[in-house]
């Protein structure tokens, strides 16, 4: 088992480059898993499939962490969107924005909203109009947590140029090329995190009518308590400024999970989910 290493070994990267058109969203990620963790109990939320999508239920006032887990041998850069917020700026979330660097193998819980190097507010599901995103004027997106992950820049070794022996060539001399195709490029320098977004987006639409599976709130993700979780700050040149990938997970309420088909229904008092076996055992005896 991979080892999950604390919040002390996650760094805080810049972003240095503009991106283009991010690729599609997947509901697993390939380079990081991302998986949603009841901090109460430690357990991940177990993932429901639904059309092509990995939805979780939360349950109000229960705080939660998102679980990164770099799957491959080198650094890679997560960029966090909680709600169509990044979770570290606070601007409305971007792939080109800051995010978390991972070192190869590592695992780490992503446990709130980051406040500075030192503390972030806890995550827990909440009802729409308490969400953080909700609060700054940015509902539109509530109900989905999602990463873009993107390479490092790994520089190319700068080549060494050859010489010709003077009984091959009649004098020494150097390789036409000066070795500038293959010269490492020169490191940006390292940019601060942006501040939060100075200006929100107004939300001015009204509220669109409840549909009749809304009989519970949809569930958002609050601004909690602050908590001591220190990171340390690190640069990182990006591969390329398109993501290498994206996941998200969507997480509403159990009730409105069941209402739309997603989940199966809770078991009722002295009931119990009973799964179709093929071979149960014996033959009984008919009523």
């Amino acid at each position: 088992m991979v080892p999950r290493r604390s919040l002390f070994v996650l760094a805080l990267a810049a972003a240095c480059t503009a991106c283009t058109s991010p690729p599609a969203a997947a509901a697993f990620g390939h380079l990081v898993q991302m998986q949603l963790v009841d901090r109460a109990s430690g357990d991940v939320l177990p993932e429901a499939r639904h059309r092509g999508a990995a939805w979780v239920a939360g349950r109000p006032g229960d705080r939660y962490a998102v679980r990164l887990t770099n799957r491959t041998g080198a650094r890679v850069l997560v960029v966090l969107s909680v709600d169509g917020v990044n979770a570290v700026s606070g601007q409305t979330a971007a792939a080109s924005q800051t995010g978390y660097v991972l070192a190869p193998w590592q695992s780490a819980d992503i446990t709130g909203w980051r406040k500075s190097d030192h503390e972030a507010a806890a995550f827990y599901f909440t009802a729409l109009p308490d969400s953080y995103a909700a609060r700054t004027d940015r509902p539109h997106n509530v109900g989905v947590v999602g990463i873009a992950v993107f390479r490092e820049r790994v520089p190319m070794p700068r080549p060494v140029p050859f010489e010709v022996s003077p009984a091959a060539g009649g004098g020494s001399r150097s390789d036409s090329s000066d070795g500038s195709a293959g010269a490492a490029p020169a490191a940006a320098a390292p940019r601060p995190a942006a501040p939060p977004a100075a200006q929100a987006e107004a939300s001015n639409a009204p509220a669109a009518s409840p549909s009749p599976l809304a009989r519970s709130e949809r569930l958002g993700t609050g601004h909690g308590e602050r908590e001591y979780a220190p990171v340390a700050r690190t640069h990182f040149e990006r591969a390329s400024s398109r993501p290498a990938e994206i996941v998200q997970i969507r997480y509403d309420s159990h009730a409105r999970l069941v209402a739309a088909g997603i989940v199966p229904p809770s078991p009722g008092p002295g009931e119990r989910h009973v799964r179709p076996e093929p071979f149960p055992g014996y033959v009984p005896d008919p009523r």
